[in-house]
Formats: C-alpha cells, structure tokens, sequence
C-alpha cells in the first residue's frame, strides 16, 4: 500500500525548482511514495510535467476547504517546505506527521541587521533534503529538475523570434528592483559580449527590453512579456549560457544543466540559493561588489537602495561580467 506524502511549497518560481530534488529523491529512493504537491495556480506548469509527481494540488482563495479536502485523502506525512503560518494551519487540519524545513531566519536577519554571519555553508536544496532524514533519503546529487513539456517542444518556433544559434540569453528581471541591474548596466555588460544577446522577463521587464534594443538593435532580440515559462526556458536551454540576476530563471537555468553568469545586488550567495548542479561540474561565475558594509541589505529586496547609492550594482565591473565563460 503506498505511503502518501504532501510537499508543501507556496512561493516563488525559484523556491519551487529548488525543491525538486525533494520529490527525486524521494520518489526514487523511498518505493513506496506517492507524492502529492500542494501550490499555489502560478507554480502548476512547473509540476505539472514531473514525472516524480503524483498529483499537483491548486490554493485558492479557500485555504480552509482546500485543506479539508486533502485531508479525505489520507496523507501519512507532510514535508513542510514552506514553513510558515499558512502550512502551520494545513498541518493542524490534516493532523499527520510533519517534517519541516529549518528557514534559518534568526541567522539570515542577524546578518542583515548587525552584519555577524552565523549561516551554514550549507545550500538550501541540502537543507530541503534534511527533512527527509527519517526516512533514509540521500542527496543522489543529480542537481534541480525542470521539465519541458513535449508539447512547447513541439510548437516552440525559435525561428519566429528571428533566434539563431549561437546566442546569450539574458534574464534581466527579477523580483525586487535591488536585485535588477540599472538599464546603462546591462547594456554596458551587452556591449562587450560577442555573441547575440536574447533577453528574457515578464511583462515588467518588457520596456527595459525596449530601452536596451534601441541602442543595440543589431545585438539584441528583446523577448520579455512575450513568452510563458517553460517557453523562457526553451530559449534557455538553446543558449550557450545564461546571464542572469538572482531570480527564478537563474534556477531554471541550472535545471537544465546550462552555465550561469550571475548577478548579484542586495542579495548574497551565503543565503544558500546560488545555482546548484549537483555532482555535475557546470562552468559558472557569480559577480557581487565585495566588502560593502550595507550589505546584505535584506533577506530579499526593496523597490529601491535604502541608502540611495545602489553600489551593489552600480559597481559591478561589467567587463568582467561579459568575460567569455
């Protein structure tokens, strides 16, 4: 009889891809696991087409109904990977087991507020393993997961974007405006790379993409607010690599096992959340103005610097950015 598993993760696009070596693993090593995963409606197309999931379960705006119906399902255990008031509630409805990821934010608010590091060199795909523990379940080391549905693969024209290989593809969003680049950034980094440069957001990102294509129309194809996710990531894995601030795209990108130049602001790699590849040996470079005192300035972002000089990017060297990697 399978032993059914609820993973609970409710944010961001990189969170969700980080957690994937959960469910590999687990699949894989415990025979016995039916996995379900419990998200929120933007985060389907990621888990929809893993293999490793048994059923995607949707939040809507009911959290309560929602929970009482996956409690009729009869889950053995819940593998908290979100930890916060919402799963805490989720837990108290279906009243199983639960196992729950250590989010360290005493260390990463001490780090931010007095500058003393106390955070394990740890990365956090390791920490999601470790809720896995009792059950015996091992980092296989085979790094993030994200698949492609066959049907993007099928229909996806890079033709259509006027996209010829070789290219850069080049993530310049991201979620907080002090983990983005200023526009005279990214096109002083574009100005010195050698191949092709796509570029690759949201909707949000689209009039950056506008800015940057008028002063280098022959170099760069501005593709943000024009394609879903897994579309991005098609383009991503067409690449020859990725330049990419600290955001969901980065992941993604080392999901697909492709190299990463990374960008990064407000943010730091000691967080745990830089790109992961497992036991693979993937060439990368992160980039981040070293021994600023305001920084890390928060566990996440802000909309703007709080001390108005945004030195963690506006003293990038972007030469070294556009080294060929």
């Amino acid at each position: 009889m399978p032993v059914k598993f609820l993973i609970l993760r409710f944010s961001s696009i990189g969170d969700i891809v980080l957690t994937t070596p959960v469910v590999r693993c687990l699949k894989k090593q415990y025979p016995l696991a039916e996995i379900h995963y419990f998200t929120k409606p933007a985060f389907e197309s990621i888990l929809s087409s893993n293999p490793y999931i048994d059923k995607v379960h949707i939040l809507d705006d009911k959290l309560l109904n929602k929970s009482l119906q996956l409690k009729q399902l009869g889950f053995d255990y819940i593998i908290d990977l979100h930890h916060n008031l919402r799963t805490a509630i989720i837990a108290g409805i279906l009243q199983c087991p639960v196992f729950s990821f250590n989010k360290l934010n005493l260390e990463k608010s001490t780090l931010v507020l007095s500058g003393i590091h106390t955070l394990p060199d740890v990365h956090i795909v390791d920490r999601y393993l470790d809720t896995l523990n009792t059950f015996g379940i091992v980092n296989d080391q085979e790094g993030l997961d994200f698949f492609i549905p066959e049907e993007t693969r099928q229909q996806f024209s890079f033709e259509k974007y006027g996209v010829n290989h070789p290219f850069i593809a080049m993530a310049i969003g991201a979620q907080h405006s002090t983990k983005r680049m200023p526009v005279a950034q990214l096109i002083a980094v574009i100005k010195q790379l050698q191949l092709p440069v796509v570029l690759l957001g949201g909707g949000s990102d689209e009039e950056v993409g506008k800015t940057i294509v008028s002063q280098l129309p022959d170099k760069v194809i501005n593709l943000c607010g024009q394609l879903t996710l897994n579309e991005s990531a098609s383009m991503i894995e067409r690449s020859n690599y990725l330049i990419t601030h600290d955001t969901g795209l980065m992941h993604i990108g080392a999901a697909l096992k492709k190299p990463i130049v990374s960008i990064w602001g407000n943010t730091i790699p000691s967080f745990g959340m830089y790109p992961y590849y497992g036991k693979y040996n993937i060439p990368q470079r992160m980039h981040e103005v070293a021994d600023l005192t305001c920084r890390p300035c928060s566990k996440i972002g802000y909309n703007e610097c709080p001390k108005k000089h945004f030195n963690c990017m506006n003293k990038q060297d972007v030469q070294a950015i556009a080294q060929i990697l």
